[in-house]
């Protein structure tokens, strides 16, 4: 069999699957094999359906380092060398074989979506990285990213999210849809809003999606009830009716609520609702801040199954 070089994937797609030039924008689906590859793909695929793009499916390798460690002084010299070469060896193979798998599993995601999606372009892009890296290097032709909430190595985990959805949410300006197992075609949505610029940040993005114009929508304020909140919901949906959206406003009054949170509020008001999706700002705080206050976007992305739109 013939040796692999296994720096040659770096920056290469699989079977010279490149987009043409012609497509300023595609739909990134990022897929590790995991239990919610399938529903990322599924995702992925009706996202880029609705907007008429491509998918560009992206697999990471990421090999552990190499084998060898520095044998000098332990063993004698013609044993060092006949190590070496062992462990140079089983690096090669080591390499092949994530090589070919993630073919294997590119091809078999390019397929599932072609079964629902016949008319799709997909293309397919194997790298050797780590997930971040390998994002921003697409993230300029990418117009939406999707992500499995939990990854291959953390799939069996109580806490569902993947350790590096924060920090590709941090460093990524691009939209990221989170999602777990099982693809239901989203029917409505609903943006969590606080009165924050962020949360008006996000009220603005919203507007900008023709997407969105097409589900039921939702604006919820979980807070005191008074009229400064009330004002900015009422504005906030007032601007996306304005914008074209059957959107309807809601307050739940934090001094009345039976929940222990406004994390929980939110995901009672979801599932009772029976909405598709959350919209909601992603970190509008430092990760300094963050250790002492917790974070609403990493509270959610664990007590919620639903699909997770994270805006910045």
């Amino acid at each position: 069999m013939t040796s692999i070089n296994k720096d040659s994937i770096n920056n290469t797609a699989t079977r010279n699957e490149r987009e043409p030039e012609a497509f300023n924008e595609t739909i990134l689906a990022c897929i590790d094999g995991s239990n919610v590859t399938q529903s990322v793909c599924d995702y992925a695929a009706w996202y880029a359906n609705e907007l008429n793009l491509p998918v560009s499916l992206l697999h990471v390798i990421d090999v552990p380092k190499s084998y060898r460690h520095d044998l000098s002084g332990a063993i004698g010299m013609d044993s060092r060398h006949s190590l070496m070469q062992e462990l140079t060896t089983l690096d090669e193979q080591t390499a092949r074989i994530a090589n070919q798998h993630g073919e294997a599993l590119l091809q078999d995601a390019k397929a599932h979506i072609l079964i629902s999606y016949p008319q799709a372009n997909v293309y397919s892009h194997l790298r050797r990285s780590k997930l971040l890296p390998a994002i921003e290097h697409h993230v300029d032709k990418s117009r939406v990213i999707v992500l499995g909430r939990r990854g291959k190595d953390h799939q069996n985990d109580y806490v569902n999210i993947g350790s590096q959805i924060e920090s590709v949410v941090r460093a990524v300006n691009r939209p990221i849809l989170v999602c777990s197992d099982g693809f239901i075609t989203p029917e409505s949505f609903m943006v969590a809003f606080d009165g924050s610029e962020t949360a008006k940040k996000v009220v603005d993005i919203v507007c900008e999606n023709n997407i969105a114009k097409n589900l039921v929508g939702h604006i919820v304020m979980v807070g005191h009830k008074d009229t400064v909140n009330e004002t900015e919901l009422y504005k906030a949906q007032k601007k996306m009716s304005d914008a074209g959206f059957n959107i309807t406003a809601h307050f739940i009054d934090s001094t009345k609520m039976d929940h222990a949170d406004v994390v929980s509020a939110l995901t009672a008001f979801r599932n009772d609702n029976n909405i598709s999706m959350f919209v909601i700002g992603a970190y509008g705080h430092s990760k300094w801040r963050r250790f002492f206050v917790g974070s609403t976007t990493t509270k959610l992305l664990t007590k919620t199954t639903a699909p997770v739109i994270l805006l910045r």
